[in-house]
């Protein structure tokens, strides 16, 4: 996939989780317009602006600014979180259009949702990862936009099932629709420890094998769950090839009613684009290279911190231990750890040295941090 790294120009939708107030909404355009986030495109072969904003910020040398998001009707797990402002902030939203020239892109869930979108001027729509486990509701929405002039981003299913995204999709490739993008925002999956959503990053890659001419962008805010993580997941996306990003942004996060500690401020957010490495070899060797160490760079991330996590949990352990006078060595339990690793290793003769010498190391820290 990383064929396309420099395929131009890249994409950003960015904007608040979700609409709050028209004051909110008014305060983040504000913000990100004054910061350098405008409506401009990008010429990459010569970093100039084509059009829109022409604030002379670093990032725009890489990035177009295509829309901003926002959650008008928001699919909350409980139903006691907020839920967003609902119909009346389209209205709000129509007149950021005006007078930020910013294109609006909202979640549908519905056809009577797409509807309210077509009346009040929105230029795309999003279908949801609850949405597109439900081929009826995907249906039913792709009959509503097919005589619209309405792009359509469509997210992964919550679950790890490339069919059900593959035929989401299909849905609206059927209805005509010529402005298609993909957005992979990870999946819910069990015992994931890292991320708020696992980023499963085959599957999107199968995706594009499978419907190349459909661009992919990554929702870096729903896979990592927090500011510390998306600069890591952003660059995965971009080593992997990835058209660009879905990120949300606030004004001030702390106060955001919604997903607050995944929020990026703007000035957050402008360096994020900024500090994003591409290849700029035409040699395939060094670009090959340059993918690869970024993806062992995102793994050793994650060990790093499962390792820390794991070490949280043997002091938890300790403490029963010791509450209840359990001896610290349980040979019958480190036997089931070992066992673990084993079913899962690589079969040569080096790997399982180094793996015998690992295990034998973190069983001697678990050892001491409980003593």
């Amino acid at each position: 996939m990383y064929s396309n790294l420099l395929r131009e120009p890249k994409i950003v939708v960015a904007g608040p989780c979700a609409a709050e107030s028209k004051e909110q909404l008014f305060a983040v355009a504000k913000t990100m317009s004054e910061i350098g986030i405008g409506d401009f495109t990008i010429d990459l072969n010569n970093h100039s602006v084509s059009e829109g904003n022409t604030s002379s910020s670093p990032a725009e040398k890489f990035w177009g600014f295509h829309f901003f998001r926002v959650g008008v009707w928001k699919a909350r797990t409980n139903p006691a979180d907020f839920q967003g402002a609902g119909d009346e902030a389209l209205t709000w939203l129509k007149e950021i259009k005006k007078q930020f020239g910013f294109k609006i892109c909202v979640e549908v869930a519905s056809a009577e949702q797409v509807q309210l979108c077509i009346e009040h001027d929105i230029d795309a729509v999003w279908i949801g990862a609850r949405t597109t486990v439900n081929p009826f509701v995907v249906q039913e929405i792709a009959d509503a936009v097919q005589d619209s002039l309405l792009s359509v981003f469509v997210k992964n299913p919550i679950n790890p099932d490339i069919n059900l995204w593959l035929g989401a999709i299909k849905r609206f490739q059927n209805a005509g629709i010529k402005n298609i993008m993909a957005i992979h925002r990870g999946f819910s999956v069990e015992n994931e420890n890292v991320y708020r959503n696992a980023p499963c990053w085959e599957i999107p890659v199968t995706l594009h094998i499978k419907l190349p001419s459909i661009p992919i962008l990554c929702d870096i805010s729903h896979i990592a769950g927090s500011v510390e993580l998306q600069q890591m997941v952003a660059q995965t996306a971009m080593n992997y090839g990835f058209e660009g990003l879905m990120m949300e942004v606030h004004h001030n996060p702390q106060e955001a009613l919604s997903d607050s500690q995944q929020q990026l401020t703007p000035s957050q957010a402008i360096h994020l684009l900024e500090t994003l490495v591409f290849p700029t070899s035409k040699n395939e060797a060094e670009n090959a290279l340059f993918f690869q160490r970024n993806l062992i760079k995102s793994i050793d991330i994650q060990l790093s911190k499962l390792l820390s996590k794991r070490m949280e949990m043997v002091d938890e352990i300790a403490a029963i231990k010791a509450k209840h006078e359990i001896p610290l060595l349980q040979p019958t339990q480190w036997k089931k750890v070992v066992e673990i690793y084993k079913e899962n290793s690589l079969k040569d003769d080096h790997y399982q040295q180094f793996l015998d010498d690992f295990l034998l190391l973190l069983h001697k820290t678990s050892l001491k941090r409980q003593e």
